[in-house]
C-alpha cells in the first residue's frame, strides 16, 4: 500500500468538494445562527441562551449528515458511472488505495467543516453575549467528527455494493437507529422485539457514545470522565476501521 497515491486521491477529493460545496454550506450555516439570534428572544423569552447552544449544534451536526451522507454514498459510484474508474484501476493504484483515499479526502472535508462552524458558532455566541461552557463545546465537536467519520464510512460501504438511491436511506438509517437502539433496549415489549432490538445493538453502531450535544447545553459545562471519553472515542474509531475494512474487501471482488 503506497501512502503517497493515497494522499493524492484524498487531496484531489478535499479540493474537488471545497471548491464545490463548503462555502455554500459554511454560507447557509452562518444563515441559520443569524436568523436564530434575531428571532429567538421574540419567542423563547428567558430560554433564549439554551435554545440557541442547542440549535447552534444541532444545526452544525445536520449540516454534517448532509455531506457524510450523500458526498459519502456517491464518492465511489460517480467514478464507476462517469468510467473514470478505470483509469484508476488501468494506473499502479489498488482498490483498496482507492477507498482509502477517497475515505480519507471526506474525513479531511468533515473536519475543516465542523472545525470552520464551530468557530462561526463561538463568534456568534460571542456578539450575543452568551454563556456558553467553552471546553465541552470542543470536546463536542471532535465527538461529532468522530461520529460523522463514522457514519461515512458507512455510506462508503453501503456505496460498494448499491448505488446511491439505495446506500442513502440505508445509511440515514444506520444513524437514527444506531441513535436510538440503547433506548429500544429498555423498552416494555415483546421477548421478539426485544431480540430484534439486542441484534440491532450489537451490530450497529451506538451512535449515542459519540453524542456529546446535550453534554455541552444541558449538562451545564460538565464533561465525561476521561476514561469514558477515551473508551468512546477509541469504539468510534474502530467501528470506522471496521467499516473500511468491510467496504474494501467488497470493493476488491466487485467486476467492472
Amino acid at each position: 500500500m503506497n501512502l503517497s497515491r493515497i494522499s493524492t486521491i484524498a487531496t484531489n477529493v478535499f479540493r474537488a468538494m471545497v471548491r464545490d460545496r463548503i462555502l455554500y454550506i459554511l454560507g447557509f450555516y452562518v444563515f441559520i445562527l443569524a436568523s436564530t439570534l434575531f428571532l429567538l428572544p421574540e419567542v423563547s423569552g428567558n430560554a433564549n441562551d439554551k435554545m440557541f447552544l442547542d440549535l447552534g449544534l444541532a444545526a452544525m451536526t445536520i449540516l454534517g449528515l448532509v455531506v457524510a451522507i450523500f458526498i459519502g454514498t456517491s464518492l465511489i459510484n460517480q467514478e464507476i458511472e462517469k468510467r473514470t474508474l478505470l483509469v484508476f484501476i488501468a494506473k499502479p493504484i489498488s482498490r483498496s488505495e482507492f477507498v482509502i483515499g477517497k475515505y480519507l479526502g471526506l474525513v479531511a472535508v468533515l473536519t475543516s467543516l465542523v472545525a470552520l462552524m464551530t468557530v462561526i458558532y463561538l463568534v456568534f455566541l460571542q456578539v450575543g453575549n452568551i454563556n456558553y461552557p467553552t471546553v465541552s463545546i470542543f470536546i463536542s465537536a471532535i465527538f461529532l467528527i468522530l461520529q460523522l467519520c463514522l457514519i461515512s464510512a458507512a455510506a462508503i460501504t453501503f456505496s460498494t455494493v448499491s448505488n446511491p438511491l439505495l446506500a442513502t436511506p440505508l445509511t440515514i438509517a444506520v444513524y437514527f437507529i444506531g441513535n436510538i437502539t440503547e433506548d429500544i433496549l429498555t423498552w416494555d415489549s415483546s421477548s421478539s422485539f426485544k431480540r430484534l432490538a439486542q441484534g440491532l445493538y450489537l451490530v450497529l453502531p451506538d451512535l449515542s457514545r459519540l453524542d456529546l450535544k446535550n453534554d455541552a447545553v444541558y449538562g451545564l459545562g460538565a464533561i465525561p470522565d476521561p476514561a469514558t471519553l477515551v473508551g468512546n472515542g477509541l469504539y468510534g474509531i474502530f467501528y470506522s476501521l471496521m467499516l473500511i475494512a468491510i467496504a474494501i474487501l467488497i470493493f476488491s471482488r466487485r467486476e467492472f
